[in-house]
């Protein structure tokens, strides 16, 4: 019987807390740059990783400690008059496009002696965007880099549990095995099904058990892809 649908908000706030950034092979490498600061070279970070991978997060948890603030990356220039000595800045998804002549300065000051530190975040190495500056493509190509992984099974069984505990959710025997095999590689998303699966177990009044697991992810996976007819398979 297929599982009812159940009235949960699938725009869950993120959790970008530091306790809540599991540690894995996928990200440890990419971490420990991060928290290097401030001695990162020539004051500044590039940090690069699939969709779901913590780019976000880890840029959310720097920001944190260092009080940073974010800059949109198509209006770098207008905010470099506002940018002081000894600041950080976080700019997001540079690969997308960047203003290349705002950025370029930006990261000659934090090369200078301004103690100002750049952490950039894109989902492709800087060699793939589509610079057309070519003093910013160079200093791009001598920035240094962490990259992230795609989330592996080990981060994603960290993840899982951590948020199954989290809400007391009692579990059938193999469904994190399960879920590992078939749901989509991203923290965000574990998030969003360990939710929808908690108040199916909550509505039904049991543990979650693979049959209810095998309707929720086919409920999330039509409710992202409507054009397709098929679910997860048992």
């Amino acid at each position: 019987m297929a599982t009812p649908q159940l009235a949960l908000d699938l725009a869950l706030e993120p959790d970008y807390r530091p306790e809540s950034f599991a540690v894995s092979e996928a990200n440890a490498s990419a971490l420990a740059l991060v928290n290097r600061w401030p001695r990162w070279r020539m004051g500044h970070l590039v940090l690069t990783g699939p969709a779901g991978a913590g780019k976000t997060h880890l840029a959310h948890m720097w920001s944190q400690r260092t009080n940073a603030r974010p800059v949109d990356r198509a209006d770098i220039s207008a905010a470099l008059k506002t940018i002081q000595r000894g600041a950080s800045v976080v700019i997001e998804d540079c690969d997308r496009g960047v203003d290349e002549t705002g950025l370029f300065h930006l990261l000659n000051r934090a090369a200078g002696d301004s103690g100002i530190s750049v952490l950039l975040t894109a989902r492709i190495p800087a060699r793939g965007w589509q610079i057309a500056l070519p003093d910013l493509a160079s200093r791009l190509s001598a920035a240094e880099a962490a990259a992230l992984k795609e989330p592996d099974d080990a981060l994603l069984r960290q993840v899982l549990e951590k948020l199954f505990r989290d809400r007391r959710t009692p579990l059938g025997a193999g469904v994190l095995d399960y879920l590992l095999a078939r749901m989509e590689r991203s923290v965000n998303f574990a998030r969003i099904l360990v939710a929808r699966l908690d108040n199916a177990a909550l509505a039904g009044k049991s543990a979650v058990t693979r049959p209810l697991a095998r309707d929720v992810l086919a409920g999330l996976s039509a409710e992202q892809n409507p054009d397709e007819e098929s679910g997860p398979k048992s």
